[in-house]
């Protein structure tokens, strides 16, 4: 698993990425292989500006060239924000990336929407935390 920031002029577009096979990471139990997904912020079609949270899946098979075998699963329509931290419990703190040795203990999502003046936040554990 790999986090990196990404900023489009005032927009937190962050993005994961994660490999997984058929499952919950997936959002399917019927695909053959493993995958490589990315969840983040992408347009809701090419005249709008308008973005949509989401899950991009493409086989680990596939070549870099082209789009083949992509799907994209919308999650949540009209974001207007997507911000990714990680704690690393080494530092005491929450870092923007994430470099993918090893899975950090927590996730903090944030996900903006024009129609609420705060952000939706969740911490989430990926390994057990110690009280």
């Amino acid at each position: 698993m790999t986090g990196e920031p990404f900023k489009l002029g005032d927009r937190e577009r962050d993005e994961i990425k994660w490999s997984c096979g058929a499952g919950l990471g997936l959002l399917t139990r019927y695909a053959p292989g493993d995958f490589t997904v990315t969840l983040r912020l992408q347009p809701e079609n090419e005249k709008r500006d308008r973005l949509d949270l989401g899950l991009l899946r493409k086989p680990q098979e596939d070549s870099d060239i082209g789009e083949g075998h992509e799907t994209w699963v919308p999650l949540i329509k009209n974001v207007t924000s997507f911000e990714i931290s990680y704690f690393d419990p080494n530092a005491n703190t929450w870092l923007p990336r994430w470099p993918g040795a090893q899975l950090p203990r927590l996730v903090k999502v944030k996900v903006g929407r024009s129609d609420t003046a705060v952000p939706w936040e969740a911490i989430i554990p990926l390994r057990r935390t110690p009280y």
